[in-house]
């Protein structure tokens, strides 16, 4: 019987080197989607960010928490905060899935934090909201421990991340409630976001809004003012997931009241491109994450008159 041969130790070592960088991809297989972006991101980035906190409680339940990334090297000066919600239909993610974004954001000199909120079906409208508020609130109450400026908070998200952002941004009544002015928030930019969406005509719409009395308080079009506070929309020209259409409204209805906005269409971006972007390896998508981080930067930066509403020709 012939043995087979064996390869030399050096051999074996230079094999097991060529291949070490699989090991963690090999990994990955198992993970969401978002997660997959997030381990993605890990490998890609290096050591420009650091998660700062992770699961902090901004109240009492165990989907109220929040992890905050920051920049490894600290400027010495408080840095502007942006708050982003991720997406998910309402009825799913998790905030460790979503540290792409958070460190997508500290990359760019934000303190970035990234919450959970309470999910359908083990609630409904408005909790998630709420939950958004409350997070909003401990930030302005405690983000200067960890570097963060309490008078330059933003807001981002995502699909129904950005819904959540649109409504504590256009609705004062959630901050309100939650003990936070409505000044709190200095800017928003929101992607891909559902913002004029009734009737609800599919199935995550309707379990998260359907019971509520009056379907129109769903709609974060109904609260805009001109007092809202300066606003990038963003969206992909190819979603099929969240219409363009409902970025397109918000934007002509806030330049009709008056408000600060900014409208950016990406061509041939679907629903998904907006998110990976912020993905250090699928950056080159859209510009998504240097116009928003720019934008957020600069109207946070000083107060200042207020200029003519303006939506970019596309």
């Amino acid at each position: 019987m012939e043995h087979q041969r064996k390869s030399p130790p050096r051999q074996r070592r230079r094999t097991a080197a060529r291949w070490a960088w699989a090991a963690p991809l090999l990994g990955l297989a198992a993970c969401s989607p978002a997660r997959l972006l997030t381990n993605f991101d890990r490998l890609a980035s290096g050591s420009q960010t650091r998660l700062a906190a992770d699961g902090v409680p901004y109240a009492q339940g165990e989907r109220q928490r929040l992890d905050i990334w920051a920049p490894r090297r600290a400027s010495g000066e408080p840095l502007p905060v942006v708050i982003f919600f991720y997406g998910g239909g309402w009825n799913e993610g998790a905030r460790g899935d979503y540290g792409f974004a958070g460190a997508a954001y500290a990359s760019q000199g934000f303190i970035a934090v990234v919450p959970d909120y309470r999910l359908v079906p083990s609630v409904r409208f408005p909790a998630f909201v709420q939950d958004g508020a409350l997070a909003v609130k401990w930030v302005r109450d405690n983000i200067d421990r960890f570097g963060g400026d309490p008078d330059r908070i933003t807001l981002a998200g995502h699909s129904a991340g950005a819904y959540i952002g649109a409504m504590l941004a256009l609705d004062e009544r959630y901050l309100r409630a939650a003990g936070v002015e409505r000044g709190t928030i200095k800017a928003a930019a929101l992607l891909s976001g559902p913002y004029d969406f009734l009737p609800f005509n599919e199935p995550r719409g309707r379990n998260a809004f359907g019971a509520w009395a009056d379907p129109q308080a769903t709609q974060p079009i109904t609260f805009v003012s001109r007092d809202a506070p300066p606003m990038l929309l963003a969206h992909g020209s190819a979603d099929r997931v969240v219409s363009p259409r409902n970025s397109k409204a918000l934007a002509e209805r806030l330049q009709q009241a008056g408000a600060r906005v900014t409208l950016r269409l990406y061509q041939g971006a679907d629903h998904v491109d907006l998110a990976s972007s912020l993905s250090r390896p699928f950056r080159g998508k859209t510009p998504a994450l240097a116009e928003s981080a720019a934008f957020l930067r600069e109207q946070s930066a000083v107060a200042r008159p207020r200029p003519a509403s303006q939506i970019p020709a596309q």
